[in-house]
């Protein structure tokens, strides 16, 4: 247990500095600029490195194709409800999409590692390939919708090079390529730069963020779709599966993860109360120390 405890912690040190240095440095930190960058640039980096690294097995894809089986029964649960909770059309967006986006890379995978042992990461990394294209597909249109209309939020998806990048690495993986040391050291780089800087974006946005002001209902209503809704509809799932333990073990854990740094990205880039997401993120973060010893006792009845 103390290993999760422990990667859980070790991301919470970028944060700290991100929060930190708008704390010093106040508006000499361009918040815009630094989503942009990250979300333009370093994270095609971040795709490549994480679709390269391990060959995409077919054989792999039944788990993920759970999760996204789990993903859409969740979002149509969603539907049901926020347009009549939400009237406000950012805090609709949020409500949407906001919980069903979680950190299924930077925190799912060490977790796994910790429950499962190394023989999760093959798993885990294809579950996190589809929550990339969750992100930038499902999590893009609602954000965007958040500030644009139907068509544009639309558009919006196609015109991030994340997502292109993320289909040019399947093809490639798909078909055997292997890169070269010095290719996946370049791509290393960028992506543990663009991490980092996920990080460093979310201490920066907590600077500031006054949590009392945020609406107590967005609040609960994420929190009771995070740890409540969306693990229940997993765990009936998995219950009339049949799959090898330690899959429906993961498939489960990674569903529980707290809300990803992606979401402040994505509420930022198309002005979606980005401090408001940024709140959301943390809060989840602080419910999901206490609620992943409660899943771990879970998976026992899967």
């Amino acid at each position: 247990m103390s290993s999760i405890i422990y990667s859980i912690l070790s991301i919470y040190i970028f944060i700290v500095m991100g929060y930190l240095a708008k704390m010093s440095f106040k508006e000499q930190i361009d918040d815009k600029t630094i989503t942009l960058l990250n979300v333009y640039f370093l994270q095609v980096f971040l795709t490549f490195w994480g679709l390269l690294i391990h060959p995409v097995d077919i054989t792999l894809l039944y788990a993920p194709s759970i999760y996204l089986f789990v993903v859409i029964i969740a979002l149509s649960i969603s539907a049901l409800f926020a347009y009549k909770l939400f009237k406000d059309k950012k805090e609709y967006s949020i409500a949407m999409v906001a919980a069903i986006i979680g950190n299924t890379g930077n925190l799912g995978i060490p977790i796994n590692i910790a429950i499962f042992g190394e023989a999760s990461i093959p798993y885990t990394t294809v579950v996190n390939l589809v929550n990339v294209f969750v992100v930038y597909t499902i999590g893009v249109f609602y954000y965007s919708r958040g500030s644009f209309d139907t068509k544009t939020s639309l558009k919006n998806i196609f015109k991030l090079p994340i997502l292109w990048a993320a289909i040019l690495a399947i093809i490639l993986s798909s078909n055997g390529y292997k890169p070269s040391d010095i290719v996946l050291n370049t791509l290393m780089m960028g992506a543990y730069a663009s991490m980092t800087m996920q990080l460093f974006l979310f201490g920066i946005y907590l600077y500031g963020t006054k949590i009392k002001e945020i609406s107590k209902k967005l609040v609960l209503w994420v929190l009771m779709f995070k740890f409540l809704i969306l693990p229940s509809v997993t765990f009936i799932v998995l219950y009339y599966v049949e799959l090898d333990h330690m899959i429906k073990g993961i498939i489960f854990i990674e569903l529980m993860m707290p809300l990803a740094v992606a979401n402040v990205n994505l509420a930022s880039l198309y002005e979606c109360k980005p401090r408001v997401v940024t709140a959301l993120v943390f809060i989840s973060s602080l419910v999901f120390l206490g609620m992943i010893f409660l899943g771990v006792k879970v998976l026992e009845y899967i």
